[in-house]
């Protein structure tokens, strides 16, 4: 550990860069040139996001300060306490902001027909409606409550709207909770149009008062709380020999009971009314939040644009983009095969993931296959992957899977997925009790003359098959005896519950690859101003890594980062960081690949990992980091790395203040990263030689119109 460095200058608070980032989300809502039902999405996006750093990151802190009042941020010098203090202050403007682009949106949609109505909005015809919905879809289903002393309040679940009304009868005021049940629709469309629409918490807060009907009602709002959710499992006393998968189970009923950290209302209300959600909740004033206009939930984003034409929905909305075939896989040819050969990447999501997964169908029913293995961290809810895993069981192949249970919010996914794979005869393990197994890998063993043969997929995504039209990311095949046999070891130490095993090419987390990253540094430390560092990933915290690369830049070392989230180290700041330069991009897709170089041209050391530089991933997870071999991989992620440093469209520099500024247009004029990734997808899959349909007529004109926006 370094001496400690919050004081000098060149660190920031991670929570408070978390919520830079989340605003960098937010101004993509605010941005007048990406079409509307996108700027829904990202206004979605930023609310999601939110309700999440509340749950866990904001959880946390409360724990921490309940539990130890004088321990400090390393970052930042902070205490617990005045994290929170800070997050709560920082908070109220984010809100603000999205009430004026949600706001502006809704204006732009109206115009478009697109319409949320209020009940005062309605038409006599249409109230008469909303009446008679109510009466006979609403009010069957509805339980309210009122709060007194033979009603006690009851358990609020996470995230669920209610209807909060103050009431009144014979000069006794009682507090009337109405929750607005998961089974009613979202948003009820007027019957003669299918474009304007009322939020069905709306209609509750109208009717409030026919359902609380021997109460004169006071005041009343819409509101939602977020609790804590950021349970750690090893804190909790369970019995050695009980199993892990229903130790989760019990863990997830619990993360519903856990304490409120946010109160969310739709309107201002009296000191009065507030009273009873700071006594019944245990809150403060300042976790208590307005949004005037926009939604507390906005789950319904993605599939708003689906009431209208497709023809306006396509004006509204980015063009239309497919994962193509991949550059270095000719159309109809086997991955398997081709990967035998030599090294293949793959790029997410501009190329597709189908390959990936019909190289496991393969190798499912191939008879030189002997055994398939891979970790599994998050995967889609519908997932040919499992299908074909399970195949490959049922066809005698010994097939084994590393589940992590303990995958954020996707934790009964998985759990569910488990079991459908042990029925199949799939091995299972659940990993480590200490450390989430967070690498993405997996191994293939074909029985070859003279021995075995290995094929070796190392990934910085999970294998989503929804994700991966969402997310960048890359993908490695490879048919390297030495990573396969690294590989290979990797999984015998897993069955084992080896964490210290040795590795000669792979950098594994949690012990051999943060001292390895810590030379590769060093390495270029003592090139001095020849030295190179090009780091791309998510977030940066683990403060070793952060003074390492500070003594880089005291040392001449050219550092750049392409980091899209949090950031704890400041660039730019003079005799300490001034050599590293920071940029972040949010767009159409989440940059989700870690990609990380040492040095140039011959002396350079790529490699892709699945580990951001975080503490929680260096020190407390299993991760993998894998070399790059194949020059024309490396020249194909230099292509990645060359589009995301010309980015003067979406890009954003980080200052020594800890703000962002947008990135300034060069004589290239203005680029987008991912627009130009998707051209190159385009080109390459109509330039193959070998096709296994015919190329669709007007491609050149669709992708002109992909980048109409940015040429304008």
């Amino acid at each position: 550990m370094p001496d400690v460095i919050w004081d000098q200058g060149f660190t920031q608070n991670r929570e408070l860069s978390w919520l830079q980032f989340n605003a960098r989300v937010l101004a993509e809502a605010e941005d007048e040139t990406v079409p509307l039902l996108e700027r829904v999405k990202f206004l979605a996006i930023f609310t999601s996001n939110l309700d999440e750093f509340f749950m866990i990151r904001v959880g946390s802190l409360c724990d921490m300060a309940a539990v130890d009042k004088n321990g400090i941020d390393n970052k930042s010098g902070m205490t617990a306490k005045e994290q929170l203090r800070r997050i709560y202050a920082a908070v109220p403007p984010l809100y603000e902001r999205r009430d004026r682009a949600f706001a502006d949106v809704e204006t732009r949609l109206r115009d478009e027909g697109l319409e949320r109505l209020d009940i005062a909005d309605l038409a006599p015809h249409e109230q008469k409606f909303i009446k008679q919905y109510f009466k006979n879809v609403v009010a069957p289903v509805l339980s309210p409550q009122i709060v007194d002393g033979h009603h006690p309040f009851p358990h609020l679940e996470g995230k669920v709207l209610h209807i909060g009304a103050l009431l009144s009868r014979k000069k006794n005021e009682v507090l009337g909770l109405l929750p607005v049940p998961a089974s009613l629709p979202t948003l009820v469309f007027m019957p003669d149009s299918k474009t304007r629409y009322v939020p069905i918490e709306a209609i509750l807060l109208e009717y409030a008062g026919h359902v609380f009907e021997m109460y004169d009602v006071l005041e009343k709002t819409v509101f939602c709380v977020t609790r804590n959710a950021d349970i750690n499992p090893d804190d909790e006393a369970f019995e050695y020999e009980t199993d892990f998968r229903k130790k989760m189970e019990k863990l997830l009923r619990q993360r519903r009971r856990l304490a409120v950290v946010r109160v969310e209302i739709s309107r201002p209300i009296s000191d009065h009314f507030t009273e009873y959600f700071r006594r019944r909740l245990d809150v403060t004033d300042n976790q208590i939040f307005i949004s005037r206009t926009a939604p507390l939930k906005m789950d319904y984003a993605d599939t708003l644009g689906d009431c209208l034409s497709s023809t306006r929905r396509a004006a509204l909305s980015d063009p239309p983009f497919s994962p193509q075939q991949p550059a270095m896989l000719p159309a109809g040819q086997s991955l398997l095969k081709q990967a035998l050969r030599r090294d293949i990447l793959l790029s997410y999501p501009y190329e597709s993931m189908e390959p990936f997964l019909q190289m496991i169908r393969e190798a499912a029913n191939d008879p030189a296959v002997v055994s398939i293995r891979i970790t599994i961290y998050r995967i889609a809810r519908k997932a040919k992957l499992v299908e074909y895993l399970c195949a490959a069981a049922e066809n005698g192949k010994d097939v084994t899977a590393l589940i992590e249970l303990r995958a954020r919010f996707d934790e009964q996914n998985n759990i569910d997925w488990s079991e459908r794979l042990e029925e199949a005869g799939c091995k299972i393990i659940y990993g480590f009790e200490d450390y989430k197994v967070h690498s993405k890998i997996c191994l293939i063993t074909r029985r070859e003359k003279g021995g075995v043969r290995y094929i070796t997929q190392v990934g910085t995504g999970n294998y989503n098959e929804k994700t991966a039209t969402l997310y960048t990311d890359v993908s490695l095949v490879t048919s390297s005896e030495s990573i396969g046999v690294d590989a290979n070891t990797f999984f015998n130490n897993m069955a084992l519950g080896n964490l210290e095993g040795r590795y000669d090419r792979l950098l594994v987390a949690p012990n051999g690859f943060k001292p390895r990253i810590l030379g590769l540094i060093d390495e270029q430390i003592a090139r001095g101003g020849d030295g190179y560092i090009l780091l791309k990933f998510n977030s940066l915290t683990d403060i070793d890594i952060i003074a390492k690369l500070r003594e880089a830049s005291c040392a001449g070392v050219t550092v750049e980062m392409i980091v899209r989230g949090i950031c704890c180290l400041l660039p730019g700041v003079p005799g300490k960081t001034d050599r590293i330069t920071v940029t972040s991009i949010v767009g159409r897709y989440l940059e989700h690949s870690r990609i990380f170089v040492f040095g140039r041209d011959d002396a350079e050391k790529m490699y892709i990992s699945s580990a951001d530089l975080m503490t929680r991933n260096t020190e407390r997870r299993v991760e993998i980091a894998c070399p790059i071999d194949s020059p024309e991989v490396r020249a194909r992620l230099h292509g990645v790395l060359r589009a995301m440093r010309e980015d003067t469209v979406k890009a954003r520099l980080l200052q020594p203040d800890g703000s962002y500024i947008k990135k300034p247009a060069t004589s290239l004029g203005p680029t987008s990263a991912q627009v130009q990734l998707m051209r190159e997808a385009m080109e390459n899959a109509h330039n193959q030689p070998e096709r296994s349909a015919p190329e669709p007529t007007g491609w050149r004109k669709f992708f002109n119109k992909l980048l109409g926006k940015v040429e304008e």
